[in-house]
C-alpha cells in the first residue's frame, strides 16, 4: 500500500495510509484489543541481547516524572506497530516486553545491527537526482524548524558536533546525507515552517524535499519530528496529512520528550500533548503510525530510534 518506488516494503507496512485509500486488516492482532500496554515497555538498550537470548526475562519500567510519579500512556493493541512476519500472539515473552520503550513499536526478528561504529558527512544536495547514488537504504529526518532535527541526529551517532545545530532555525537548507556504518544512510532534510526566511526560499526547500519523498527509491522510512513539549501544530498534522495521502512510509518521533512544564503554569506534559496530536492524526489515519518518544538531553529514545530502524532496514535489505 505504499508508493510504487518502494516494492519491497508494499504488502506489509500498510497502517500509515489514509482512510481513503486503505483497508486495514489486523490478523496478527490478539483478540483481546482492549487490554491497555504501559508505552513504558521492558525493551532497552539491551534488546539486542535479548534478541539473540529469547528465554531472557526483563522488568516492566516506568518513567518517573520529576514532577509527578507514575506517568505513563496505556496502548491497546490495535494501536501497536506490528512489522512484517511478526505474530505477538506467540513467543516465549509477553508481549508487554516486547514493545520498544516510549513508543508504540513491537521488536521483530529483524532487529539487530542497530550499534553506530562510524559516521561521517558524506555530501549536501539541491536535488534528489544529486543525493548518493550507491543503492544503500536511507532514513529521512524532516520536522518543522526548531524542532531539534540536528541535536537528534547528533544524540543518534554520539557525536556532539557531527550535524551543526543553531539557535537560529532554517539552519539545514540541503538534503544532507550521512553515512553510517558504511552500510546505510541518515538524511536531514530542510525544516518547515522558518517564517522568517524569505518566501522563495521556502518553496525550493519544499519542492526539493517532496520531490525527494516521492522520487527517492532507497528510501526506507520518513521520521516527522514533532516538539512533544508545546501542543499540536497545524503545520505539522497537514505535513503528516501530506505523507500519508502520498503513502510515505512515516515514524511519528516525538522530541524534547525531558521539558516538563508546570500545570499550574498552563503548561502541559509531553505525554500529553502527544496523546492530543494522536488523537487529532486519527482524523486523516486509518490508524497511528509508529511512533517514539525522545530527548537529545538525555538521549530517550537513542537505543529504540536505532533498534526501529534496525528492523525496517533489515527487512527492506532482504525483501
Amino acid at each position: 500500500m505504499f508508493i510504487t518506488h518502494l516494492p519491497k516494503l508494499h504488502s506489509h507496512f500498510s497502517i500509515f495510509c489514509p482512510k481513503p485509500k486503505i483497508l486495514i486488516t489486523s490478523t496478527l492482532l490478539s483478540k483481546s484489543k482492549t487490554t491497555p500496554f504501559s508505552h513504558f515497555s521492558s525493551v532497552t538498550a539491551a534488546a539486542n541481547t535479548l534478541l539473540q537470548s529469547p528465554d531472557s526475562q526483563t522488568k516492566n519500567l516506568e518513567l518517573e516524572d520529576a514532577q509527578e510519579q507514575n506517568t505513563h500512556i496505556e496502548i491497546s493493541v490495535e494501536k501497536l506497530f506490528v512489522p512484517p512476519d511478526t505474530d505477538i500472539s506467540s513467543g516465549s515473552r509477553p508481549l508487554s516486553a516486547r514493545i520498544l520503550k516510549g513508543s508504540n513499536i513491537v521488536l521483530s526478528k529483524y532487529a539487530g545491527d542497530a550499534q553506530v561504529e562510524q559516521a561521517e558527512f558524506v555530501k549536501s544536495s539541491v536535488e534528489t537526482e544529486e543525493c548518493p547514488s550507491d543503492g544503500k537504504p536511507e532514513f529521512a529526518l524532516v520536522g518543522r524548524s526548531n524542532v531539534g532535527k540536528s541535536s537528534l541526529l547528533n544524540s543518534l551517532v554520539k557525536r556532539k558536533r557531527l550535524a551543526l545545530t543553531s539557535k537560529k532555525p532554517g539552519k539545514t537548507q540541503c538534503i544532507n546525507h550521512f553515512r553510517i556504518n558504511d552500510s546505510w544512510y541518515l538524511v536531514d532534510l530542510p525544516g518547515y515552517g522558518y517564517a522568517a526566511a524569505p518566501h522563495e526560499v521556502r518553496t525550493d526547500w519544499a519542492k526539493f524535499t517532496k520531490d525527494y519523498f516521492l522520487n527517492r527509491p532507497t528510501l526506507v522510512s520518513v521520521f516527522l519530528l514533532i516538539d512533544a513539549s508545546i501542543p499540536a501544530k497545524k503545520i505539522d498534522l497537514e505535513y503528516a496529512s501530506w505523507l500519508g495521502q502520498n503513502q510515505i512510509p512515516m515514524t511519528l518521533v516525538f522530541t524534547k520528550c525531558d521539558k516538563r512544564k508546570k500545570k499550574k503554569n498552563g503548561g502541559r506534559r509531553p505525554e500529553e500533548n502527544l496523546q492530543d496530536f494522536l488523537k487529532l492524526i486519527q482524523k486523516f489515519f486509518q490508524t497511528v503510525p509508529p511512533w517514539i518518544m525522545t530527548s537529545s538531553v538525555t538521549n530517550q529514545g537513542r537505543d529504540e530510534i536505532l533498534l526501529h530502524m534496525s528492523q525496517l532496514r533489515n527487512y527492506w535489505l532482504k525483501h
